[in-house]
C-alpha cells in the first residue's frame, strides 16, 4: 500500500509519498521540505539519499532550464517485452499521435462495441 501526505501553508505544497521503507518528498518550498526532513530525522531513523532518479520502477527526469519534470517506465515495458519473447515487436504511437482528432460518432461507436462485448458471451475455442 502506498500512503500520501500533503502538507499547505500558505503557498507551500509539500508531499510526502511513503512505501514500506521509501520515502520520496516533493515540494515547492525549500525551506518547508528541509523542516519536514528535520522533524523526520528526529522521529525515524533515516538516510538522505538526494535527489529520486527511480521511485516504484518509474524514472523520474528533469530539465530545470525549462522547468520540466517527466516520468517514464520505459524500462519497466523493455522488460515486461523481454519477458514475453517481444522486445522486437514494431512500436507503435501510444497513447497516440500528437494533433489525432476524434469524433463524437467514432466514441459512440467504441461505447456500443464496450457495451456489446459486456452482453456477448467469449466464444469458446
Amino acid at each position: 500500500m502506498i500512503l500520501v501526505y500533503k502538507k499547505i501553508s500558505g503557498s507551500s505544497v509539500a508531499y510526502l509519498v511513503l512505501y514500506v521503507d521509501d520515502i520520496l518528498l516533493i515540494g515547492n518550498d525549500v525551506k518547508m521540505l528541509g523542516d519536514i526532513k528535520a522533524w523526520l530525522s528526529t522521529q525515524f531513523s533515516m538516510k538522505d539519499m538526494g535527489e529520486a532518479s527511480y521511485i516504484l520502477g518509474i524514472k523520474i527526469y528533469r530539465d530545470r532550464s525549462r522547468r520540466m519534470l517527466g516520468l517514464t517506465q520505459s524500462s519497466y515495458i523493455e522488460k515486461v517485452l523481454k519477458r514475453f519473447r517481444m522486445e522486437h515487436s514494431k512500436q507503435g504511437a501510444l497513447p497516440m499521435r500528437h494533433g489525432i482528432k476524434l469524433s463524437k460518432k467514432q466514441s459512440l461507436r467504441l461505447m456500443r462495441n464496450i457495451k456489446g462485448c459486456r452482453t456477448s458471451p467469449m466464444p469458446r475455442s
